[in-house]
């Protein structure tokens, strides 16, 4: 009776020990794999850690938009898996329903959410470092440092004037936590893409350099919103650069002044002192004055072949041009447009 009593206890305590293993288990995989992150309205959303983050701080952030449940059980995921050490910044997707496991794991591998970097509409070095900088994590500062290091961008190939024409408009994927230099890299990497061999067989038929050619296609795209008027205007700007005309282009002269808001570009606005004033200078200005659309450069390179020396802004302020071959065919048309910018009392 002893005996088996004996084997009974043992019995008993080893059926304990599975039933608080079991429990143990169960706990620890409750923990690790049970749903423990929720999203508002149950749709994914982005996090973005910062470059230098530790757990802590990335703990912060996600109890900062409310996305984890069970802190405890978060964290004790997190030291288990060692996730301090290996915290890599960057943009991150949350979906809703995730576990412990699975985002804790995310975010150690550094299964990042790529950006889709947009460049289009730039005008300025500054603009461009304005928008780049509400995309990825680089602030403006950083990126304007980088557009003012000399030694820097002549790495690249560019100077000051022309560092511009670097940057190719279109949608980027990248990542969010890019340096600012890693950014300037990738650009310069999508410009040598870009100039590929049809369009440097192009610009070299038409004896201009790709610095040369986006730097007339930043005028063209100053001079009109009728993108179907981009090939005729290259070929104008092309005749003159041919014959040894001045340009005349008002955009440099308003690029020179840092007045694009002016309206009527007068006598006096024509006299600035400037590189970028073709009224004053021959030849094209030492380098773009805005990030011009790749059918502006395109069209440069495919420029209209005629015979007009000359354009003006028609008189019904439809965005369209008056070509003209001759002086005395150019001063009609501006006389009408003068005439149609008095009716509407602009006068500078």
């Amino acid at each position: 009776m002893r005996g088996s009593s004996a084997i009974k206890y043992i019995m008993y305590g080893i059926l304990a020990v599975f039933i608080i293993a079991g429990i143990e288990v169960s706990s620890i995989y409750h923990k690790a794999y049970a749903a423990n992150i929720f999203t508002q309205d149950k749709k994914p959303c982005i996090i973005l850690i910062p470059t230098g983050s530790s757990m802590d701080d990335v703990f912060r952030l996600l109890y900062d938009a409310d996305l984890v449940k069970n802190r405890n059980t978060f964290e004790w995921v997190a030291g288990r898996k060692n996730y301090g050490k290996h915290v890599n910044p960057g943009r991150y997707k949350i979906r809703n329903r995730m576990s412990n496991n699975d985002l804790v794991n995310m975010l150690r591998a550094g299964l990042q959410e790529p950006v889709a970097l947009v460049i289009n509409s730039i005008r300025t070095a500054e603009d461009l470092a304005v928008k780049v900088a509400e995309q990825i994590e680089p602030d403006t500062a950083s990126i304007m440092s980088l557009f003012r290091d000399e030694a820097f961008i002549e790495s690249l190939g560019f100077n000051q004037y022309t560092i511009l024409g670097m940057f190719i408009p279109n949608t980027y994927e990248c990542w969010w936590n890019m340096s600012a230099k890693g950014f300037f890299e990738r650009m310069k990497k999508e410009y040598d893409r870009f100039w590929n061999l049809e369009r440097d067989y192009k610009a070299d038929r038409i004896k201009l350099t790709p610095n040369e050619v986006i730097t007339l296609a930043s005028i063209i795209e100053n001079e009109t919103s009728k993108a179907e008027e981009f090939r005729r205007i290259a070929g104008v700007y092309m005749n003159r650069l041919n014959k040894g005309i001045k340009l005349q282009a008002d955009p440099t002269v308003k690029f020179a002044l840092g007045n694009f808001g002016i309206k009527r570009v007068l006598k006096k606005h024509t006299e600035i002192d400037s590189p970028y004033n073709t009224y004053k200078y021959y030849g094209l200005p030492p380098g773009p004055i805005c990030v011009p659309s790749v059918r502006a450069i395109d069209a440069v390179l495919d420029y209209e072949k005629h015979d007009y020396i000359y354009f003006c802004a028609k008189e019904d302020f439809s965005g369209s041009h008056n070509f003209a071959r001759t002086l005395e065919q150019h001063n009609r048309n501006a006389r009408l447009y003068q005439k149609a910018l008095n009716r509407q009392r602009i006068m500078k």
